[in-house]
């Protein structure tokens, strides 16, 4: 077998392959770096995710500080709620006593008072007895109102009919004292004329 012949390369061959090789090597490099970035980029997103976690976790805990807090103060206020209700109901224990007391007198006075009412129901069965009386005596005293009434609106029917004859007569008074002045306004032309008739012959007599 026969060995390969090595042949020398010329500058130009050598200043080409020297730039690709150096080519390679900076994409190689280039690679590198960016694989180094990407991974730092990674690295540092994920501490930004700690991070934020971790802000996350303080605010929850704040909270829940804040809530043990509420909490307690709530427990405090519930108890002193517990002991002002305790002291409420001892007030209202003294309270049912003093009204069971004030009960036990009104129902002592109630028999009292239901005492008074047979005697006041007495003295009102009297009273609408003597009131029954007063009806009566008050339908009689109706009944003559109604009689004078009556009469009353009788004597105003006459009187209007007096009224109304003499006013019927006024008129032909008045009718008869106009036919009167009338004739005398005749009687008084008459008479006028009569007297002028009885002149004229007179005046042709002096004239002649």
């Amino acid at each position: 077998m026969k060995a390969k012949k090595i042949v020398p390369l010329n500058k130009t061959q050598q200043h080409i392959a020297e730039k690709k090789k150096l080519k390679e090597i900076i994409a190689k490099k280039s690679e590198e770096l960016n694989a180094a970035i990407k991974e730092l980029a990674y690295q540092h997103e994920e501490k930004e995710k700690r991070a934020a976690e971790l802000i996350i976790s303080n605010i929850e805990h704040v909270i829940q500080s804040e809530e043990k807090v509420k909490r307690a103060n709530e427990l405090i206020l519930a108890n002193i709620e517990l002991a002002f209700q305790n002291e409420e109901k001892s007030k209202r224990a003294a309270e049912l006593i003093i009204a069971n007391i004030e009960l036990a007198f009104q129902n002592e006075e109630k028999k009292k008072r239901a005492a008074e009412l047979v005697i006041a129901k007495i003295e009102l069965a009297f009273q609408n007895k003597e009131k029954g009386n007063r009806a009566a005596e008050l339908v009689i005293a109706n009944i003559e109102l109604a009689y004078q009434i009556k009469e009353k609106n009788k004597r105003a029917t006459e009187l209007i009919i007096v009224n109304q004859e003499h006013a019927i007569e006024n008129i032909k008074k008045d009718k008869k004292a106009t036919d009167l002045k009338a004739i005398n306004n005749e009687l008084e032309q008459f008479a006028y004329i009569a007297s002028h008739d009885l002149q004229q012959p007179q005046f042709l007599k002096n004239a002649i």
